[in-house]
């Protein structure tokens, strides 16, 4: 009789267990729409940098939840009251609805194919055509000998076109139809390469190399991307341009869409040295905060000393792919130093914004994280004013040096023949400048190989 109590307890006891399990992971309570766009509400209306462009995010707009709710419950869905929430001329901001995918794209993490390309339409046929810019190390494109400088105008045997580039390149699978690009004419070949995608973690220092032209030692690093979990990779390219005794450098960042503000000072350091403690920009925010100074400083985000190269002078390399902390990474340095921007005009991008969660803090670690949806809010929150009051340059960054890349001839990247690092070298060398050289006339840019990423183009502080 003994054994069939204990016998019946542990069953019931089980029963109890798996029906706690069952409703913690199985029947977790979905939030309703209405509790997703109150949490959007509440992020704009105290952190958006252009709050007071929007009188709809006003303090006093509401006088009680309920007229609060009343307007929430206008719009269809979160993503339809977000987009209702920003100023007209906000090109940035952005909401997820899964902040697990977004934090993974922060760290470079990405379903990827390694084929890293740019789109464009030619203005006299308006024939549409993807070139090749670089390769990943240990994707498909590399198995598949894919490489720079490659053409190509169809993908899945349909034609490209401004309208369907995005639908068709967005699969995980997919094959791509070269073409070649000579004197203006686009001619499709038969070759056709299958691609495939796979989770990806991209290290963004994709070249640094010492270069001795004409017995001068050059630094030359191709930065892709300001993430902050490669930062000692990139601290370390710096201690070996200091053991090679390089007397300029080059910094390429013609592909590179932004990242970390505190990368970017962190490299910005690396360059100098010599202003440490000093301004390195000031954060304006909305009404609600106040501005914040950043100073440049002598270590990266694990602890470890900066390798500084002390240089009073930088040659920066730029497209128009260039955005946010490499326009950022300009702008912070030109106060100081000299810096000769090479390449075509950048994007514009001068604000930072931040991740929110539904929390008590708007944090990943706050407490009451809500559980029942993954959407978080990645609005602007602050513009970066560099030492000299510079800031607002919604045109993009100017080269002094204006040279476009040749999409029928692109070159290897790194070598000192290729377009635009030959002007850069040219000019440190005193071979003097290239004539104005812009075939972007010519063309329209549509897009490039990051524009599927959340994180495109966008320059960002750390979260808590």
């Amino acid at each position: 009789m003994k054994k069939l109590s204990c016998l019946l307890l542990l069953i019931i006891t089980s029963l109890s267990v798996s029906s706690c399990f069952k409703d913690l992971d199985d029947e977790k309570i979905q939030a309703s729409d209405l509790e997703i766009q109150d949490f959007i509400y509440k992020v704009m209306r105290k952190h958006y940098l252009y709050k007071a462009e929007k009188p709809v995010l006003a303090d006093d707009r509401f006088s009680d939840n309920a007229e609060r709710n009343a307007y929430l419950n206008t719009f269809m869905t979160p993503k339809d009251l977000f987009n209702g929430l920003l100023y007209s001329q906000d090109r940035f901001s952005f909401l997820v609805d899964n902040y697990r995918q977004l934090e993974q794209q922060f760290n470079g993490i990405t379903k990827n194919n390694g084929m890293e390309f740019g789109l464009v339409q030619i203005q006299s046929s308006g024939e549409v055509f993807g070139y090749v810019r670089y390769i990943l190390p240990n994707t498909s494109a590399e198995a598949n000998m894919v490489e720079r400088g490659m053409i190509f105008n169809r993908v899945d045997d349909q034609i490209l076109t401004a309208t369907n580039f995005k639908s068709l390149l967005s699969p995980d699978n997919y094959s791509i139809g070269l073409a070649t690009f000579e004197d203006g004419t686009l001619t499709p070949l038969e070759t056709s390469i299958n691609l495939q995608k796979q989770q990806y973690t991209e290290n963004p220092v994709f070249i640094a190399n010492t270069l001795t032209v004409e017995q001068q030692k050059i630094g030359y690093l191709m930065y892709n991307g300001f993430r902050d979990n490669f930062d000692a990779e990139l601290n370390n390219a710096f201690a070996d341009f200091n053991a090679d005794g390089i007397q300029d450098l080059v910094i390429d960042v013609r592909y590179n869409g932004g990242g970390s503000i505190e990368t970017c000072n962190d490299l910005a350091s690396m360059v100098t040295g010599q202003f440490n403690g000093e301004l390195f920009s000031t954060q304006v925010f909305n009404e609600n905060f106040s501005d914040e100074e950043v100073l440049f400083n002598n270590k990266i985000s694990t602890g470890a000393n900066i390798n500084n190269l002390n240089l009073n002078k930088v040659y920066i390399l730029t497209t128009g792919s260039s955005a946010s902390a490499s326009e950022l990474l300009i702008s912070t340095l030109t106060p100081y130093i000299d810096v000769v921007q090479v390449g075509t005009t950048t994007v514009g991008k001068f604000q930072g914004s931040r991740t929110f969660y539904d929390s008590n803090n708007f944090s990943r670690n706050g407490t009451n994280l809500n559980l029942g949806h993954t959407y978080a809010v990645q609005p602007l929150i602050l513009k970066s004013v560099n030492a000299n009051g510079f800031t607002d340059y919604v045109n993009g960054l100017t080269p002094n040096i204006e040279v476009s890349e040749d999409f029928s001839n692109l070159g290897e990247l790194g070598n000192p023949d290729e377009t635009l690092l030959k002007a850069a070298l040219d000019d440190i060398l005193g071979n003097g400048r290239p004539s104005r050289r812009n075939q972007s006339l010519n063309f329209k840019t549509l897009g490039e190989s990051k524009m599927y990423n959340a994180t495109y183009q966008r320059m960002y502080v750390g979260n808590e």
